[in-house]
C-alpha cells in the first residue's frame, strides 16, 4: 500500500487548502481509494422524499455517476463527524437537520468507508456548495437503483435499502437498572437516575453494536426512553439529548408497557431493559424484546 497525493493541477478540493487526508490509498494490486484516513458518506433519508443523492462531476473518481455526499476523512476525525462535515460541504446539509440512525463500515484493511444512515428531522433543500456536484436530488427509494450509481454505492445499496426499514428503540426501566447495583442509590434516587440517564445518553450517542441489539450489522444510535418513577421524577431534562425522559404518572410498570406499545405501533424494533419478570412478560406480549439490567450495565 502507498499514499499518493493528487498531482498539481488535479481538481481536488479546488476551493481551499489541501487537507492531509485528501490523498489516494493505492494497494499493491493497483486499486485506488480516496482518503488517506478513510472516507465517509451520508445517506440522508426523508420518508416523504427519499434519499439524497449527488450526481458526481465527470472529473471525479467514477464521475458521472450518482452516489452519496461524502469524501475523505480528516486525521483524527470520527467517521460520523466526517460524513456530516462532507455532507455540509457538498450538499449544504444544515446543522441539526438529520439524526444518525446507523453507521455501516466497509473495511478493506488498508482503507475504510463508513456510510452514516440518518433520518431527516428538519426538512431542507440541498445546495450545491462545491465543484464536486453536477446535481443534488431527493430520489424515491424505489427509484434509486434506476440511476447509474457509483460502483461502491451500487454494491452497498441493496443492503442499505433493507436497513432503512429497521428502526431500533430502547425503553429502560430506570428503577430496576439503578437497583441492580448496591451502590447507595437509595440515599439519592434522583441523583442515581441522573447518572444512569447521562450514561445511557453517552452510550446511544457513541452507538450500540448490532450484535447487542440482535441486528444484522453496523453501529446503531437507537431512539431511547428512560422511565423514571417516584423521587427520581425530579431529574432534569437534557436539551439536545438522544434520550427521552418519561416520568410515570402512576405505575412505573404501566408506563413502561405504554411506552413500549407506542414505539412498537410506530414501527420501531423495541428492546425493553428490565429484570422484572412480570413486566418483561407484559412487554413481550406487546411485541418488544427484553434484556435484563445486566445487559445494559455491561454495555455501559
Amino acid at each position: 500500500m502507498r499514499i499518493e497525493y493528487p498531482r498539481p493541477g488535479e481538481p481536488r478540493r479546488p476551493s481551499g487548502p489541501r487537507d492531509p487526508g485528501d490523498a489516494w490509498v493505492i494497494t499493491e494490486s493497483g486499486e485506488r481509494y480516496w482518503g488517506r484516513f478513510g472516507a465517509a458518506g451520508l445517506l440522508a433519508y426523508d420518508a416523504a422524499r427519499g434519499v439524497l443523492l449527488q450526481h458526481r462531476v465527470s472529473w471525479s473518481h467514477h464521475g458521472d455517476t450518482w452516489g452519496l455526499p461524502g469524501g475523505a476523512r480528516h486525521e483524527g476525525e470520527s467517521a460520523r463527524a466526517g460524513a456530516l462535515r462532507e455532507a455540509q460541504e457538498e450538499a449544504g446539509v444544515p446543522d441539526g437537520a438529520v439524526r444518525a440512525r446507523l453507521m455501516s463500515v466497509l473495511d478493506l484493511d488498508v482503507w475504510t468507508y463508513a456510510t452514516v444512515v440518518a433520518d431527516v428531522v428538519r426538512p431542507f433543500e440541498p445546495v450545491i456548495s462545491d465543484p464536486e456536484s453536477v446535481a443534488l436530488e431527493w430520489v424515491p427509494v424505489i427509484e434509486v437503483g434506476d440511476r447509474p450509481l457509483h460502483p461502491g454505492f451500487a454494491d452497498a445499496w441493496p443492503r442499505l435499502r433493507a436497513l432503512l426499514e429497521v428502526r431500533p428503540a430502547l425503553v429502560v426501566d430506570a428503577a430496576n437498572v439503578v437497583g441492580s447495583v448496591p451502590d447507595g442509590w437509595w440515599r439519592d434516587r434522583a441523583g442515581a437516575a441522573d447518572r444512569l440517564i447521562d450514561d445511557v445518553g453517552r452510550l446511544v450517542a457513541e452507538g450500540v453494536d448490532a450484535a447487542a441489539l440482535g441486528l444484522g450489522e453496523g453501529t446503531w444510535f437507537p431512539e431511547t426512553s428512560v422511565v423514571v418513577v417516584g423521587q427520581a421524577k425530579s431529574v432534569a431534562d437534557r436539551d439536545g439529548s438522544r434520550v427521552r425522559t418519561v416520568r410515570a404518572a402512576a405505575s412505573g410498570d404501566d408506563t413502561m408497557v405504554d411506552e413500549a406499545t407506542r414505539l412498537v405501533d410506530a414501527g420501531r424494533r423495541v428492546s425493553v431493559v428490565t429484570s422484572d419478570r412480570e413486566l418483561a412478560d407484559r412487554c413481550t406480549a406487546v411485541g418488544a424484546s427484553v434484556h435484563g439490567a445486566r445487559w445494559l450495565r455491561d454495555l455501559l
